[in-house]
């Protein structure tokens, strides 16, 4: 429950972020339908040729998936595919993999001869995710194919179960906090946030005292501030690079790691002093019975663009 509340937090609350004074029927007028990209900041849709020019401009693309939703797998090869297109080297990171997997996951985009299921045991895969590898191996293959670098995202599950039992503050004392370069990490305790995750978990689990989600607040913010820390150091390490067609790095997670840009992407923008150029795309399935729902997630602003995708 805990490392999982990110994922469908957002169908649990009727949210709380910015509304427009517009009515969706101003701010929407064309009918809403699959594949639409829509800027939620004007309510409409982007051409093709728009949405190019914008991914070229970035440095993170933050895509937030439905888990096993195999039409998200098809948006994300979409972007990494039109960004080689137009000569770009993108990098990935994924949340389906842990860190205590990335030598594995190196070893196996080099081609190093392992099999199918000596690869998944390598990158410890029912550990840390679970579920069909199927799911998610289209990414993979892609990145292996063009011998893009693909980061897992996670921390080790026993290390975010260690903060999910006992707290940050016990935590901290852990020696895997140090084994893993966490230690010394500040864990941005965002007010924003916690309202907004606090406001959520009540909803699926039942009001109480805030004392009562303390444990799951830490492990959500503790996993946020590492997908954070991996995104950084690969950024940094693109932008060392004279190659100026490299990147830009390419987020993929569940959506609620990008929702209204505070779990993920604000932690990335905190540990940045320099000028940064990211944009957060949620992905969700459409059909008509959901119109006035995705209507009101583009009011919020869940994220920067809605991706509407088939269920």
């Amino acid at each position: 429950m805990v490392i999982g509340v990110l994922c469908f937090s957002v169908a649990c609350t009727s949210g709380g972020g910015d509304r427009s004074s517009a009515t969706s029927q101003d701010r929407y007028p064309t009918p809403l339908k699959e594949w639409q990209i829509i800027d939620t900041a004007t309510g409409q849709p982007v051409s093709r040729d728009q949405w190019t020019a914008l991914l070229l401009q970035q440095d993170i693309i933050y895509l937030g998936e439905e888990h096993h939703n195999r039409f998200h797998i098809d948006a994300a090869r979409m972007v990494l595919q039109k960004l080689k297109a137009e000569g770009r080297t993108p990098a990935l990171a994924m949340e389906m993999f842990g860190w205590d997997g990335q030598a594995a996951l190196d070893q196996y985009l080099s081609g190093l001869d392992l099999s199918r299921q000596e690869f998944l045991e390598a990158v410890r895969w029912q550990q840390n995710w679970g579920g069909l590898f199927e799911d998610y191996e289209p990414l993979v293959q892609l990145a292996k194919e063009y011998h893009w670098t693909v980061d897992a995202m996670n921390p080790p599950k026993p290390l975010v179960r260690i903060v999910a039992k006992n707290g940050l503050a016990q935590a901290e004392a852990d020696p895997m906090m140090a084994q893993w370069g966490m230690k010394d990490e500040a864990i941005v305790d965002d007010p924003i946030y916690r309202a907004r995750i606090l406001e959520q978990l009540q909803a699926c689990h039942g009001k109480g005292d805030d004392s009562l989600y303390q444990t799951m607040l830490d492990a959500s913010m503790f996993r946020d501030e590492g997908m954070a820390k991996t995104l950084v150091h690969r950024l940094n390490q693109i932008r060392s690079v004279s190659e100026t067609m490299a990147g830009p790095l390419v987020s993929y997670t569940g959506a609620g790691h990008i929702q209204y840009n505070l779990p993920v992407p604000k932690r990335v923008a905190h540990r940045l002093t320099d000028q940064l150029r990211q944009i957060s795309v949620y992905m969700t399935s459409f059909e008509v019975g959901r119109s006035e729902e995705i209507q009101g997630m583009i009011r919020e602003k869940v994220a920067d663009y809605l991706w509407l995708t088939p269920v």
